[in-house]
């Protein structure tokens, strides 16, 4: 059998998260700057069943079999055995490889899944639909995240902007004009798991609160929808500076990325928010597309790790 290689994108927040996993609407664009790649060998001098897999940027070289139960890649090949009903994998080599920096924000873990489950089925004949790539990548996803709401699933299996709502059908977000965006790690590696626990925790004691605070995100993100549908990308901004300072109330800032949402902002950028789990992890900002290369310049300044630039087309 030849070769089969999938790939999958990162993806960022654009407004929304956090506020998502109470059933608020969130959206959520790719980044096809960073990318999963799963690549699929036949392994001819192996017995049926025998699966080795390659990781290099984690260290991981090794057969399946001798992987713990709870490993992230053994519990996709089970889901994937089941979804198939097939007994066994034929004999293969998997190698994983990543540019999106993991616990960052971008959808590190979920596009590993898609890229994976994509290249697997497709290798033994069996190509999964992207409506069954997203629901068995959102099944890992709650075995890792705790309480996902689906959208980084979602978004990376069809590599296209998303307004989302939990438990409601997804829709493609028709944008009218491309916009740019400045994407800067501040290095500090962040659990979604944790992020959303803790603001879990903090809803559970101030309820009323929080629900204010999340109807108060809910229409951010429905007025960022109007904006990018009629093409009017400059008003979005104003809209990410409020997102933050909610996302800062409840409690998923730090000092790093309120920081480089300042300098940003005092370089140019027509608003900047964290984007993801938050206590790490990146920053967005919007800009106008002379000004992108000024504004990453300013954001490694101010202590980013490294920057993207990333341009949204319309579909």
């Amino acid at each position: 059998m030849p070769a089969i290689t999938a790939t999958a994108p990162g993806k960022v927040i654009l407004v929304g998260e956090h506020a998502v996993v109470y059933a608020r609407p969130a959206i959520a664009v790719p980044v096809t700057q960073v990318q999963a790649k799963a690549s699929v060998f036949a392994d001819l001098h192996a017995p049926p069943g025998e699966v080795w897999i390659e990781a290099p940027a984690i260290g991981l070289k090794a057969r399946l079999t001798q992987m713990p139960p709870s490993n992230a890649i053994v519990r996709l090949f089970d889901a994937l055995a089941a979804e198939l009903v097939i007994p066994r994998f034929p004999a293969l080599r998997l190698k994983i490889t990543s540019t999106i920096p993991i616990a960052a924000g971008l959808g590190s873990g979920a596009a590993v899944s898609v890229a994976c489950l994509r290249a697997l089925s497709a290798f033994v004949g069996h190509p999964l639909s992207t409506d069954r790539i997203s629901a068995l990548t959102f099944e890992q996803e709650k075995i890792f995240h705790g309480t996902p709401s689906g959208i980084d699933n979602t978004v990376i299996s069809y590599a296209q902007p998303i307004y989302f709502v939990r438990d409601q059908p997804f829709e493609l977000l028709r944008v009218a004009l491309p916009f740019t965006l400045v994407i800067a790690d501040t290095g500090i590696k962040s659990s979604t798991a944790s992020a959303v626990s803790g603001v879990r925790q903090r809803w559970q004691q101030h309820t009323a609160t929080f629900e204010d605070l999340f109807d108060q995100i809910a229409e951010i993100a429905r007025r960022t929808r109007i904006c990018l549908e009629n093409g009017v990308i400059q008003d979005v901004g104003p809209l990410l500076d409020e997102n933050h300072h909610l996302l800062q109330i409840l409690g998923v800032s730090c000092p790093e990325l309120d920081r480089l949402a300042a300098a940003a902002r005092q370089a140019g950028a027509w608003g900047a928010k964290l984007c993801g789990g938050g206590l790490g992890g990146n920053l967005i900002a919007l800009v106008d597309p002379p000004q992108a290369e000024n504004v990453a310049a300013a954001l490694r300044s101010a202590g980013a790790v490294r920057t993207w630039i990333t341009q949204i087309q319309p579909q």
